[in-house]
């Protein structure tokens, strides 16, 4: 069943962020199977980072939370708060999927 997690950065934290980006990239290649998508949250031109968004295809919300707690950006207390809510998926790729 998809979840959805939405993060939030601390403020100022840009720079752990990008230290810590290479070992966040390992770990969501790592977990390829278990991602419909995923990405940061920009600010409009671009270039800052705040957060991100993960859609994940788990068991139960206790898998999503070991899932977002295991990810280096979280262990690395990037995040001052982290949601997880179940999703539905009505449209991916332009198709309704209903």
């Amino acid at each position: 069943m998809p979840f959805l997690i939405e993060t939030f950065d601390k403020p100022d934290h840009q720079a752990l962020r990008q230290e810590v980006r290479p070992a966040h990239l390992d770990y969501l290649d790592a977990n390829a199977n278990l991602l419909l998508a995923c990405g940061a949250k920009l600010s409009d031109d671009g270039a800052t980072a705040s957060g991100g968004i993960y859609l994940v295809d788990l068991e139960s919300r206790e898998e999503a939370e070991r899932f977002i707690q295991a990810d280096p950006f979280h262990q690395a207390k990037l995040f001052a708060e982290v949601h997880v809510v179940r999703w539905r998926q009505a449209y991916l790729n332009r198709q309704n999927t209903l």
